[in-house]
């Protein structure tokens, strides 16, 4: 929530000086897109948060400014957040659609990951896989402009770990596992809040693989590393998981389920 507070006040700052400032109309542009980024942080932080109403509406906001700024990527990013919040599989097509070839290969990534997850959720295992070789494709190449700041954490990593949360939402544990078991491992804890979140996908899939008992080890390292986090998704998918666990029998899952009840 205190990111929630910074991102809004910025956008305030930003607002104010685009309505009182003077300056040419390429720096009008310039300005209306940093306002634009910054509605789009201020929506992903409300929705980590948990407050929905406050995300939709900066992602509204980041889109209109987006679209005055000219700039396709930031267009088709506020997009494909509208699309993620809700599953939208027409809204992502249309993020990449707009940003097109005009985008660096890091945004492209980034738009056709989320479009991979739209068609997860709602069961497209073919077109699931489309996306995802698109993701790749583009993050894996080299890029002749410099990217924006606010690609700079898509990586080939950060792709596996959406192919893994993927397959997951398709039961397929068979490609699940390997991808997220990899990955994690490469995923330093302290970045405690995103590793715990993933984590749960991992629990899942293994859960769908019949090993609750590593489940429950994944389970009880997820509860570790989201301990004082201050996003509400990482304790809400990790009540899924515990839910689902109690469905099992077994030492390890017992004694898991005991450490969340404490």
């Amino acid at each position: 929530m205190d990111t929630y507070q910074v991102y809004t006040s910025e956008m305030a700052a930003t607002a104010k000086l685009i309505k009182t400032a003077s300056y040419s109309s390429a720096a009008a542009k310039a300005l209306t897109g940093v306002f634009a980024e910054q509605a789009q942080m201020a929506g992903w932080a409300a929705f980590d948060a948990g407050r929905y109403v406050e995300s939709r509406r900066h992602y509204k906001t980041a889109l209109s400014a987006a679209q005055e700024s000219g700039d396709p990527g930031l267009e088709g990013n506020s997009l494909a957040f509208m699309a993620y919040e809700k599953a939208d599989t027409q809204t992502a097509a249309e993020s990449t659609r707009i940003a097109g070839t005009r985008a660096t290969p890091r945004v492209r990534a980034l738009l056709h990951e989320r479009l991979a997850w739209t068609y997860a959720v709602s069961g497209q295992t073919s077109a699931t896989a489309r996306a995802l070789d698109a993701a790749t494709a583009a993050v894996n190449e080299p890029s002749h402009f410099p990217e924006p700041d606010w690609v700079f954490w898509v990586d080939p990593l950060e792709i596996d770990i959406m192919a893994g949360r993927c397959y997951t939402e398709l039961r397929r544990p068979s490609r699940a596992v390997p991808l997220l078991d990899d990955a994690l491992s490469r995923y330093d804890d302290t970045h405690s809040r995103d590793k715990a979140l993933y984590s749960t996908w991992l629990a899942h899939a293994l859960m769908d693989a019949d090993d609750p008992e590593r489940a429950a080890y994944v389970t009880e390292h997820a509860i570790d590393l989201a301990s004082g986090v201050g996003s509400v998704r990482p304790g809400e998918r990790l009540r899924g998981v515990l839910s689902r666990l109690s469905h099992y029998g077994g030492p390890e899952v017992a004694a898991v389920l005991e450490r969340a009840r404490g």
